[in-house]
């Protein structure tokens, strides 16, 4: 059984430059998820995938492998995980590397992760044998069947076939919770990914608390102003030890 963790980290970003090796407190963005595998007993292979050798350089710097640069082309605005995930398979088929088992995907924008709660993700898709993949979600405070799209000047909700006249006006506890995905812990078996899917039709849900989710300049501020909180403290005591 080897569990790897993927970490995607672009060298473009719209909303605040060189956003992924920006710093949040003492460290770059992106040397909290390469700690938050580290820190993991599960995850025994850390490796970023990035269009950029600069980013590769602070990423090995805070234990990271960079075994390869992903191409500019599927490094944009309007790239797909999927397209990253892809290149990672290739890279390993085309260089005779044995596949892992499970891929834990994390993402440098959303750096505050508790440790036990990662680990409890991994455990959680490890004793699902049918799962095919699994996301991190919380609760959605707004229900898509609330929400309208705009056609012209005239509202329309989203599910046209309800059979209820007028659902979007009825109270809210006549729709089913839904959820929100969110960056603090996914993962993809590569099993899945060569059937041509990220997650596939089995795809576990694993429950988290909504956590500071780094987008605008804002978001910087936010997640700095949690860096005490108790829920992260196994974090970052544990990249005091590992970085200093």
């Amino acid at each position: 059984m080897k569990i790897i963790a993927l970490i995607p980290a672009r060298a473009g970003s719209k909303g605040i430059s060189s956003k992924n090796i920006k710093k949040l407190g003492k460290y770059p963005l992106i040397a909290y998820s390469i700690a938050a595998a580290k820190l993991s007993k599960y995850i025994e292979e850390i490796i970023v995938t990035t269009d950029s050798e600069h980013i590769a350089e602070i990423s090995r710097k805070y234990g990271a492998e960079v075994p390869f640069l992903r191409p500019t082309e599927i490094s944009q605005d309007y790239s797909t995980d999927m397209e990253f995930f892809e290149h990672f398979i290739s890279f390993n088929k085309n260089n005779k590397l044995k596949l892992p088992d499970y891929i834990v995907h994390l993402r440098p924008t959303s750096p505050l992760r508790d440790i036990e709660v990662l680990d409890e993700g991994i455990e959680h898709m490890l004793s699902n044998n049918n799962a095919t993949g699994l996301r991190s979600v919380y609760p959605s405070s707004i229900s898509p069947f609330k929400i309208f799209l705009m056609e012209g000047s005239f509202l329309k909700g989203f599910f046209p076939d309800d059979p209820r006249d007028e659902y979007y006006n009825l109270p809210r506890q006549a729709f089913p919770q839904t959820y929100i995905p969110n960056g603090y812990v996914d993962i993809v078996k590569p099993s899945t990914l060569e059937s041509g899917v990220l997650h596939g039709n089995k795809l576990l849900g694993y429950l988290v608390n909504k956590v500071p989710d780094i987008d605008v300049e804002e978001d910087f501020v936010y997640a700095a102003g949690c860096l005490n909180d108790a829920r992260f403290s196994n974090l970052i005591n544990g990249m005091e030890i590992l970085y200093g």
